[in-house]
């Protein structure tokens, strides 16, 4: 599929993704801040805060070895800048990574990554030379990834979570 196509179907998800972030951004404050400052919630940063946000299909979920990873696209063939060089440069926050259900409607499990953590950690497997991850092409050849076992990463990378990957 192109990237129109595929932008189109995990747009879909949107919708069931932005309830999840404010449940994990968005927060009660202190009873003072009601008393003294008419708030009643509030977003725990005050800067833009930035998530990539991927979904993978409900076929992966069901493989034991899927559902324990993530995937970032790392190469295109148009040498296109990818997801991989975006986070490597600084860009995003924290990343969405989460699965379809079965009639793709819904998500079934879903993680939100803390990508400062995953930037020191992936720099250090590359100055160390350990590289705790592998490369996939997708079937159609239209790009290349990575994939990251979720159990290799610092255990304060997963910042929230619904599932169990392992």
């Amino acid at each position: 599929m192109n990237w129109e196509t595929n932008k189109k179907w995990s747009d879909k998800f949107l919708p069931n993704i932005k309830p999840i972030l404010g449940t994990h951004f968005i927060a009660e404050p202190p009873i003072e801040e009601d008393q003294d400052h008419n708030t009643d919630l509030m977003v725990l940063k005050m800067d833009s805060i930035r998530f990539g946000c991927r979904i993978r299909r409900y076929k992966y979920y069901n493989n034991e070895m899927y559902r324990n990873q993530f995937t970032i696209r790392s190469n295109l063939p148009s040498g296109g800048k990818t997801e991989l060089n975006k986070i490597i440069a600084g860009w995003g926050d924290y990343f969405f990574y989460g699965f379809a259900n079965e009639k793709e409607d819904d998500l079934i499990g879903w993680i939100i990554g803390d990508l400062k953590i995953f930037r020191i950690w992936f720099n250090r497997c590359l100055w160390t030379k350990k590289y705790l991850w592998f490369k996939k092409n997708n079937t159609d050849n239209s790009s290349d990834f990575f994939a990251f076992n979720i159990s290799d990463l610092p255990a304060n990378f997963i910042y929230a979570k619904n599932h169990d990957p392992s």
